[in-house]
């Protein structure tokens, strides 16, 4: 069987079979290919519009995720629970409820950054998507009290940025976004700046620690989504220009003359961005960290992509010879703003495979004494039993799930939704709850409440649709860890799991379902 879908048709790429879903399973083409077809398929829209269909489309309006279907994934393990006593809480009918579940968690180096909810929202960049839903998501993350990142080329993709002698000194963008965030937080969460080749070239972290107040900063290996550099699109001249100026491969080249009037007489609509791959090696690694902190880092952090197993080896190791706040690790089948569609189902180690080997890794580290950085787990988690098995199965380790598609779904969907209903223009699907913002979103009461009427009109409004989606998966988390009877996440273990098949218990590592209790159930009985 093929694990792989939407081969040679597939939404994101905005292609169709002319047979439906008579395909060959292996080219994806239609069984018989007709000569007189438009051509819906991605070979036939690929003779058309060549390297247009390497990308989900339309770019700037979505976000898309791998359609391929792992041998594992954590659809494979079921959550255990138990009716026998209590872990964090009396073992009491009137204490141990699931309201009382403590989902507070803490990343940093000493657990000083302190998390309302094990929530990371992972980079986001400098995609449009990304941009048009900023302020909704980091005021969202700000009052929900957990860590979001602020992704690469955010600076180098400001057109009103200032640069001198190769070094950013202002950028209205990264300041807003950075503000966006600050106005809203409450003492808990934490917002990062991330770095790439460009923006370390750039001087970007040193910018966002000195002038703009931010304590924390990423580096950046990679992602899930791709193993090569971010890419957008330009649907301008004078863009493609300005990028290109700025360092970035630009594609088709902008300068080249018969390429302008190509652009100027309509042949094509858009360039294409892309930014430069990296290469790790230790001793730059820690001399960067230490650069960070002497320009003003209080917190240095790492995320690394679905990367063959030595990468991630070295990923583990030097995060904990650094004494890193938080090593995020971000397996394939995650989501992205903008990534090369095959590459994004078709390459890496997909989370739950990579996430045992996280997990084998830092076993190693711990049984040396080493130190061991917090980590957080990306790559496809939405939900709240999928949160649970992401904690349970990166135990002890694991102190937050990343998220980034779905929360900043939550935001898109929160502010259309709101100004919709600001403006008199109510979605046909949400009349029936009322009219206000109160009577449509059913946190917003509880959140006007807690901020006060002047704060909560001034709220970006997607920001109602992030706290009502986080407190939603707050509520479900809590009801699986009261089921385990787990009243907090120091007291979660991979023994709340069980693999439903062989090799999911082979690649995990998790106890198969027929032998779990094996012993236990064997003393009862006897």
């Amino acid at each position: 069987m093929s694990f792989s879908r939407g081969i040679n048709a597939s939404a994101a790429t905005l292609t169709r079979l002319r047979t439906g879903e008579s395909r060959c399973p292996y080219s994806g083409m239609c069984v018989t290919c007709l000569d007189g077809c438009p051509g819906l398929c991605e070979i036939g829209k690929s003779a058309i519009r060549g390297k247009e269909v390497l990308y989900p489309q339309p770019f700037g309006k979505t976000t898309s995720a791998s359609e391929k279907e792992y041998p594992v994934d954590y659809s494979h393990f079921n959550i255990m629970g138990t009716a026998v006593g209590a872990y964090g809480i009396a073992a009491d009918s009137d204490q141990a409820i699931f309201p009382a579940v403590n989902l507070e968690s803490a990343v940093g180096a000493n657990g000083e950054i302190k998390l309302n909810l094990p929530i990371v929202v992972a980079g986001m960049g400098s995609t449009n998507v990304a941009a048009n839903n900023w302020s909704h998501l980091a005021a969202g993350a700000a009052i929900c009290g957990v860590g979001i990142v602020i992704g690469e080329n955010v600076c180098a993709m400001d057109p009103n940025s200032e640069i001198k002698n190769g070094r950013i000194v202002h950028s209205p963008n990264m300041a807003r976004r950075v503000k966006d965030f600050q106005e809203w937080y409450n003492g808990k969460g934490f917002i990062a700046v991330q770095a790439n080749v460009e923006d370390t070239s750039l001087g970007t972290q040193e910018y966002v620690l000195e002038k703009l107040g931010v304590e924390a900063v990423e580096l950046k290996w990679g992602q899930g989504a791709k193993d090569i550099g971010g890419e957008v699109k330009l649907d301008s001249l004078e863009r493609a220009l300005q990028l290109k100026s700025r360092g970035y491969i630009v594609l088709p080249d902008p300068e080249d003359p018969k390429i302008q009037a190509a652009f100027k007489a309509g042949a094509f609509g858009e360039f294409e961005r892309h930014s430069r791959i990296g290469f790790v090696e230790y001793e730059s690694f820690m001399s960067r960290v230490e650069q960070l902190r002497n320009a003003g880092a209080k917190y240095v952090m790492l995320k690394t992509g679905a990367y063959r197993p030595a990468d991630l080896a070295r990923a583990v190791k030097y995060a904990s010879d650094a004494k890193l706040d938080l090593l995020t690790v971000d397996g394939a089948g995650g989501g992205t703003g903008m990534s090369p569609w095959r590459m994004m189902n078709e390459w890496g180690i997909p989370t739950v495979y990579i996430q045992a080997l996280l997990v084998k890794y830092l076993d190693k580290l711990a049984a040396k004494g080493a130190y061991i950085p917090p980590v957080a787990i990306a790559g496809g988690f939405t939900l709240e039993d999928h949160m649970f098995k992401g904690l349970a199965m990166g135990a002890p380790y694991t102190r937050a799930i990343g998220m980034a598609r779905s929360a900043l779904t939550a935001a898109m969907v929160g502010k259309n939704v709101g100004e919709g209903i600001k403006n008199g223009k109510i979605p046909n699907e949400h009349k029936k709850y009322g009219e206000t913002l109160e009577q449509i979103f059913i946190s917003a009461v509880e959140l006007k409440d807690k901020l006060g009427a002047e704060d909560f009109s001034r709220l970006p409004v997607g920001a109602i649709g992030v706290y009502s989606y986080f407190e939603r998966l707050a509520q479900g988390l809590r009801q699986f860890m009261c089921g385990a009877r787990k009243f907090s996440l120091e007291h979660m273990t991979r023994n709340d799991l069980v693999a439903l098949t062989r090799e999911a218990s082979e690649v995990s590592g998790i106890q198969y379902i027929m032998d779990c209790d094996a012993d236990e159930a064997e003393q009862i009985l006897s």
